[in-house]
């Protein structure tokens, strides 16, 4: 089936704001708060939604939307299953780079770094905060394998269910935890009129955070 619409005439001419070097802080990571804080002002949907992009040994990249849960001087942590094809990409390579895009803002952000484990303390505390639900799924599904239908998910779902009743806490599941994106790089984006955007970058160079502007 043909598209009904014509994707090459779609656009959108940016002119809410403006961004330059004097107005933004000199740590990225509080630049980042401070866009994060305006995005979830600004309602904007899912805003701590995050395109996750990993590269596996052969150099083949793959990208998926998952959650940020904290954000520190330490980087940008969320969790998954360590076997899942994006756990099985940072084993090989341990680099990675994340998106955010608040359309509501006209903004992007864009964060390059390494990848490390998160502490088992963390991943701990995390996994105990969320629903019960949630908590059983991460046993019953092998991420990123394939299954042969719905019902063997459900099926899982049920044997842990049953499982795991009547006890004070389920266990965290030693290939579930969290990730920490130790950013080197850091872009922020401030669309403009007639494609000539803002573009901000921070790059940390002999541990000390320099501050860039590139061309859009």
């Amino acid at each position: 089936m043909a598209l009904t619409h014509n994707i090459a005439s779609i656009r959108k001419n940016y002119s809410m704001q403006a961004l330059d070097e004097a107005s933004v802080a000199p740590n990225p990571i509080e630049q980042f708060n401070t866009w994060l804080d305006e995005a979830i002002k600004a309602e904007a949907a899912e805003p701590t939604a995050l395109v996750l992009s990993t590269v596996n040994a052969a150099g083949r990249p793959s990208s998926r939307v998952v959650l940020l849960k904290d954000v520190s001087e330490q980087g940008f942590t969320f969790f998954t299953n360590y076997e899942s094809r994006k756990g099985s990409e940072l084993a090989q390579n341990p680099f990675a780079a994340i998106t955010f895009f608040w359309p509501v803002l006209e903004r992007q952000v864009r964060i390059e770094g390494r990848v490390v484990k998160a502490a088992e303390e963390v991943s701990e505390h995390y996994f105990h905060s969320r629903p019960t639900g949630s908590q059983i799924g991460a046993w019953a599904s092998p991420q990123s394998q394939v299954i042969a239908g719905r019902e063997v998910l459900e099926a899982s779902d049920k044997k842990f269910t049953e499982q795991f009743s009547g006890l004070d806490e389920i266990p965290r599941p030693p290939h579930w935890g969290g990730y920490v994106l130790q950013p080197d790089r850091l872009e922020f984006w401030q669309g403009r009129q007639n494609r000539l955007h803002d573009r901000i970058l921070y790059e940390l160079e002999n541990q000390v955070w320099q501050l860039k502007r590139l061309a859009p």
